[in-house]
């Protein structure tokens, strides 16, 4: 077969969160660092993000995560998260997806029994030291951004539920932080579907009454996900994040681990050197640990480290033609929900 045109991707999974890694064939994209770059694709040029994360070629409960070259000199590489909705600026599941495909893929190389990896992303430099053996990539710990409570037990007033609290914090993007009780449900997996629904119900009433704006990255604004969160006999978060177009975030999820870190921060719950396991609706573990206290805005901010592992499981080369039926790629209602309407 003759395809002068193709994207190579890794495929990883972390915590089975799937967040697949574009490692060859993508177009360059403008911008001076990768926060203009994210800003450029989320204002209209997004037709690579579209093509890998909508139907044919994609479904609804994975991301794809854009490998790039370093804006900055002191990273190895740098990525750009891809979602339905939109680019993101940081994710703690899909960046030790990336972390996993330097390494084991070669593109980084791997020394034992630790590599430190720096990536250039949208919300920072994020430093990552895996754990190595055998060449194989045991486990990432990421440093992530400084992550911080914007609101604690923020009013909200809601149709469906009343008046509820939540916490809003940043931890990578901005999350809505909602004890799950007070939507009468557990996390627990037969009631994903149901909370799934609840967290994008919920976000579009919170996002109406409490603005967001990141004190120092220009262009994120506004709250990504709600993220419903319960606490375990064993003094572990059971934390359940809710992404469009209407799914549970099947890992523990970084991002919204480091921005209820930052809750507990904030409340005198944990101080610096004390770590808290974060568990997903279906079991897998990361640990969030306070490394340090740092200022950001006004704000008093955390330093996360989020420690957990990914699996490199497969492969895929994606042809791009001009010939083909659905280059935007399609979503339907049926698994797509509110993001469905035709072309994404």
């Amino acid at each position: 077969m003759h395809w002068p045109r193709t994207l190579e991707l890794l495929h990883v999974h972390c915590q089975g969160e799937i967040g697949k890694v574009i490692v060859g064939g993508a177009p360059e994209i403008p911008g001076a660092t990768m926060l203009e770059k994210m800003n450029r694709m989320n204002a209209g040029d997004d037709a690579l993000r579209r093509f890998v994360t909508s139907e044919p070629r994609a479904h609804v409960a994975m991301s794809v995560n854009l490998l790039l070259p370093p804006c900055r000199p002191d990273a190895d590489a740098g990525f750009i998260v891809l979602q339905p909705d939109r680019a993101h600026p940081m994710s703690g599941s899909n960046c030790i997806c990336v972390v996993t495909a330097l390494l084991e893929s070669g593109r980084v190389a791997m020394t034992e029994p630790e590599t430190v990896v720096r990536l250039d992303t949208p919300a920072g430099l994020i430093v990552a030291r895996a754990r190595c053996a055998g060449g194989r990539c045991l486990s990432v710990s990421l440093d992530n951004v400084a992550s911080f409570a914007e609101a604690l037990d923020r009013a909200i007033d809601t149709p469906r539920w009343g008046r509820i609290r939540a916490d809003i914090a940043f931890g990578g993007v901005y999350y809505a932080i909602v004890d799950a009780d007070q939507v009468g449900m557990a996390i627990e997996p037969p009631n994903a579907r149901a909370l799934a629904e609840a967290g994008i119900a919920l976000r579009s009433v919170i996002a109406e009454q409490v603005p967001v704006r990141h004190p120092t990255l220009p262009g994120i604004d506004q709250i990504a996900y709600v993220m419903f969160r319960d606490r375990e006999p064993d003094g572990a978060v059971r934390t359940a994040t809710t992404m469009k177009p209407g799914r549970i975030d099947r890992s523990p999820c970084g991002t919204g681990s480091s921005a209820n870190l930052a809750t507990l921060f904030a409340r005198g719950e944990v101080r610096v050197g004390e770590a808290r396991v974060s568990r997903s609706i279906i079991g897998g573990e990361f640990v969030a640990e306070a490394v340090g206290e740092t200022e950001i805005g006004g704000h008093r901010a955390v330093l996360p480290r989020i420690t957990g592992q990914g699996w490199v499981y497969g492969r895929e080369t994606l042809r791009i033609d001009d010939a083909d039926p659905f280059p935007a790629g399609f979503v339907l209602s049926d698994v797509w929900g509110a993001l469905s309407g035709g072309t994404e």
